[in-house]
């Protein structure tokens, strides 16, 4: 390779790298012209000839088999701007300087880094310096003819193919069940296996109407597929047919005998990177440039394949279409709702029921007042009523005769156009008679000639074409006689167990465009609208069925008659009364006692009057005494008070000033309904009562309870049922040590798990206390607040997993001051920060009020003293003066003893 212009490379030039660009368009040139690709590799040997040492000499073939056209997205070609960019080339090597773009802007976008960083552009013409503006000059000159001459071979070819195709002749890969014969035409496959497969997808497309349906029917059967390129090129293969390979066979015109070209075009998009793509975009079958019917054997007929094309777009559900599917209700997907006038969804219930509902209108808070669901087969029941009525024979013979006449129309604008077509051709023949006879060498007259002929042969080709529209418009009509058994035969064919739910589907929206139902306030009725596609409209006047509830309830009839004889008469009168009046009940069973009751306890009936002169109900007696209604049941059911029990069930109680006065006797007896005065106990000299020795020894009460329950303390009761404790000084200090000395405390009884219910190392709650010596309750406590983990028995008994470990952290947890034992409310006392707010303890609170504990518990658990409970479990009350008012105010009220309400005495009784 000899270089002219050597004298540009400096020592500049040197230092920096040598990039070698290596690319062919494609990869067939890549294989085939290996020269070329060896020519372009020997360009390193030059750069290092013409001083650059070899490892300064960089060679990029990344975007060997890429064109050079714009938007080609060429890895190469990126990385040798980038390092033109950061100065890191000194000269560019190619073969021609059209191999680095095809594209005027790539080309002069580099041209124009390269002259701003100092870069040699070097191929077999010469060295090129960008600074010079005569070099400038010649390069863009050679990239604006390297593109054009990619157009116009771009254009030749183009040209040729499209030429080729308007002939037939362009081959082009054919779909699986043809072939090329040895003379290149284009005939079914010959393998039988393959031409049955082909056409049972037309059979089984032409039955189901989808190809869901053609899918469905190869489950369990191979289909053909030939591979084009690769290792597999030319070969049959067998594998499963998929809805998209269904979908390719049933959209590809080439199996109706038809030559297309220019099915789909490419669109090219630039994403958000700025790289372009390129994308091949469907062409609508009315913009296919070349279309040559019967062109070769088809499998189906053109119009099989228009009418395939239609029902395929009616399929597409995410275009809006609404087609026909499986299940009972027949106007799915074309019910409407005449007051949103949104699609009425379907929905199927549990029991087989479907029905159409405005649920779409719901879920988008849209609904009207009138927006109603519907039972499916009672609008599919009407609507297929109307249908069949339709298509009567006198409806066949009507339809039939404005056929004839629409046929008649068409039959006229048909010959229209044929004579068209007759003087068109007649136009175009004599021009060509005329330019035929020209002289040859009249170039100026032949010229005109020409141009008259090919205007006239442009005229016959459009009046051919409005020939053939015309031929496919003319509706194709059917045998009359056929249609006159399809009307006798359809109320049969419909009603078959035979016909599917689909197929009545498509014959119904052959006829019904859509249905809806129309608005109407009465919820007993329905109205709803047929259109059909001619634009007829009918209106259908439906009742809704009754429901479960309507149909069960009592007639209003019977409900009159109770209610009229009811208030007078007994029950079994009113039973009687109904079964002479022949009256039941809403399930169709005769009345009896238990219905008539039920009946007027649901509508409100009043019952006969039972009380006797001087007899009373249980309210009016708790009215009189002035205690609540449960008082006197108590009294009732124990045998206090006589009375008696009407047929209803109903106390009746006789009442004179004798009974009032033994009422009132129970009352003062009474402690629950008479609470006992919050006086002291009457203590002999040298007895204390039971909080005194509390008090004294700083333990809560149920401790001394407790001893005096198992006998370690002598007690008497006085008359009021307090204990009084004989105290001196050596009982105390008996007292004392059972404190100091906790394990003393022994339950009565140890009550162990019974030993079917027990596992392993469990024990019962009296069992855990004896262990530690307390009380059962602190051992309860522990259990409630969660410290102590417990489980119940089957037997509702409490069992408690036992070890050295669980008796170690219970014991330390008992011992903690704060734990509200059996040591009293002193070793216990609320933290500093509770006791700073001004809040008191349960005990605290009853000393200052001077009830019981259990009283403030009991207001607190009723909400009618604020308090607070702590993370421990334990209460604080904050001490304000509402509270301490509202504390008072109980104590008083609990003095007075209200008897019309249960009102809680100091020690939390009712």
């Amino acid at each position: 390779m000899i270089v002219n212009g050597t004298s540009k490379i400096t020592a500049s030039h040197r230092s920096r790298t040598a990039a070698v660009y290596l690319r062919q368009s494609t990869l067939v040139q890549v294989r085939d012209n290996t020269e070329s690709t060896l020519r372009q590799y020997a360009l390193g040997e030059e750069a290092v000839r013409l001083g650059w040492d070899r490892e300064d000499v960089l060679v990029i073939d990344a975007d060997l088999g890429l064109s050079g056209k714009f938007g080609q997205v060429r890895e190469g070609f990126r990385d040798l701007v980038a390092k033109v960019c950061l100065g890191e080339v000194g000269a560019i090597f190619g073969l021609e300087v059209s191999r680095l773009a095809r594209s005027s802007a790539d080309f002069a976008r580099l041209l124009e880094l390269a002259r701003l960083t100092d870069v040699l552009l070097i191929d077999d013409d010469g060295v090129y310096d960008l600074t010079n503006f005569n070099d400038r000059l010649l390069l863009g000159l050679k990239g604006s003819m390297s593109e054009a001459e990619l157009h116009i071979l771009s254009s030749r070819l183009q040209g040729a193919k499209r030429a080729a195709a308007e002939r037939g002749d362009l081959r082009s890969p054919l779909p699986v069940g043809y072939v090329y014969d040895d003379e290149g035409d284009c005939v079914i496959d010959p393998d039988a296996e393959v031409q049955a497969a082909i056409r049972d997808v037309f059979a089984a497309f032409a039955a189901g109407g989808s190809a869901y349906q053609v899918v469905a029917a190869f489950v369990g059967r191979r289909f053909p597929l030939r591979a084009y390129g690769g290792a597999w090129a030319g070969q049959l293969r067998w594998g499963k047919l998929t809805h998209a390979r269904a979908l390719a066979v049933l959209s590809n015109p080439c199996y109706a005998g038809t030559y297309v070209y220019g099915r789909n075009t490419t669109r090219r998009r630039v994403q958000l990177d700025g790289s372009v793509r390129t994308s091949l975009t469907r062409v609508p079958r009315e913009q296919w440039p070349v279309v040559l019917h019967d062109h070769h054997e088809g499998y189906w007929t053109w119009a099989d394949y228009v009418a395939a094309e239609a029902k395929l777009k009616a399929n597409c559900t995410h275009d809006g279409a609404r087609p026909a599917r499986e299940g009972l209700a027949l106007c799915q997907g074309i019910m409407f709702c005449g007051s949103c006038g949104r699609p009425m969804t379907t929905r199927y219930h549990h029991d087989g029921q479907a029905a159409y509902g405005c649920s779409l209108s719901r879920a988008d808070h849209e609904a009207t007042p009138t927006c109603r669901s519907i039972r499916a087969d009672i609008v599919d029941d009407a609507v297929v009523a109307e249908l069949l009525a339709t298509l009567g024979p006198g409806q066949i013979e009507l339809a039939l005769a404005t056929a004839d006449e629409v046929a008649g129309r068409h039959t006229r604008s048909h010959r229209a156009a044929e004579l068209a077509v007759e003087r068109a051709q007649y136009d175009a023949d004599r021009a060509e008679r005329t330019f035929t006879a020209v002289d040859p060498e009249n170039r100026m007259v032949a010229r005109t000639l020409e141009a008259r002929w090919e205007a006239r042969l442009a005229a016959l080709d459009q009046a051919q074409a409005a020939l053939n529209s015309a031929r496919e418009a003319k509706p194709a009509l059917p045998d009359r006689s056929a249609l006159h058994a399809l009307a006798a035969d359809l109320p049969g064919l419909w009603h078959a167990p035979a016909t599917k739910d689909r197929d009545r589907k498509r014959l119904l929206r052959t006829l019904i465009s859509d249905v809806t139902l129309l608005p109407e306030p009465d919820r007993a009725r329905a109205r709803v609208g047929v259109r059909w596609h001619t634009g007829a409209t009918d209106e259908l006047a439906l009742t809704r069925p009754r429901l479960s509830a309507d149909i069960r309830r009592t007639p209003a009839a019977a409900r009159e008659l109770i209610a009229t004889l009811r208030p007078d008469h007994s029950d079994e009168q009113v039973v009687a009364a109904l079964a002479a009046a022949q009256l039941t009940t809403g399930t169709g069973r005769p009345y009896d006692v238990a219905a008539v009751k039920w009946v007027s306890y649901t509508y409100k009936i009043p019952a006969p009057v039972p009380f006797r002169d001087g007899e009373i109900c249980v309210n009016q007696a708790a009215q009189i005494l002035g205690i609540t209604a449960d008082a006197v049941y108590y009294w009732l059911t124990h045998g206090r008070l006589d009375a008696r029990k009407d047929a209803g069930g109903r106390w009746c109680i006789p009442w004179n000033d004798q009974v009032e006065a033994n009422c009132r006797r129970q009352i003062d007896t009474s402690g629950h309904l008479t609470p006992r005065p919050t006086t002291p106990p009457l203590t002999l000299p040298g007895e204390v009562s039971v909080q005194q020795g509390a008090a004294r020894l700083g333990v809560v009460e149920h401790a001394l309870y407790y001893w005096i329950r198992c006998g370690r303390l002598t007690a008497r009761k006085d008359v009021g049922g307090r204990w009084c404790i004989p105290w001196n000084d050596q009982v105390e200090a008996a007292c004392r040590d059972w404190i100091t000395h906790p394990e003393q405390f022994m339950p009565t009884g140890r009550r162990p798990l019974p030993a079917e219910a027990a596992r392993p190392g469990e024990i019962s709650i009296p069992e855990a206390a004896a262990r530690l010596g307390v009380l059962d309750a602190a051992v309860r406590y522990q259990v409630r607040i969660g410290r102590l983990p417990a489980h119940r028995t089957p037997s509702g008994r409490i069992a408690i997993p036992w070890n050295d470990q669980v008796a170690a952290d219970l014991r330390a947890d008992l011992d903690r001051p704060k734990h509200p034992g059996p040591t009293g409310p002193g070793s216990h006392p609320l933290p500093d920060t509770t006791t700073a707010r001004g809040e008191l303890s349960v005990q605290q609170v009853a000393d200052r009020l001077g009830v019981r504990a259990g009283a403030v518990y009991y207001w607190t658990a009723r909400h009618r003293l604020d308090a607070h409970r702590a993370a421990d479990g334990r209460l604080s009350i904050p001490w304000t003066s509402d509270n301490e008012a509202a504390g008072l105010q109980l104590v008083a009220q609990t003095m007075k003893s209200d008897l019309t309400t249960r009102t809680p005495t100091a020690g939390g009784a009712v």
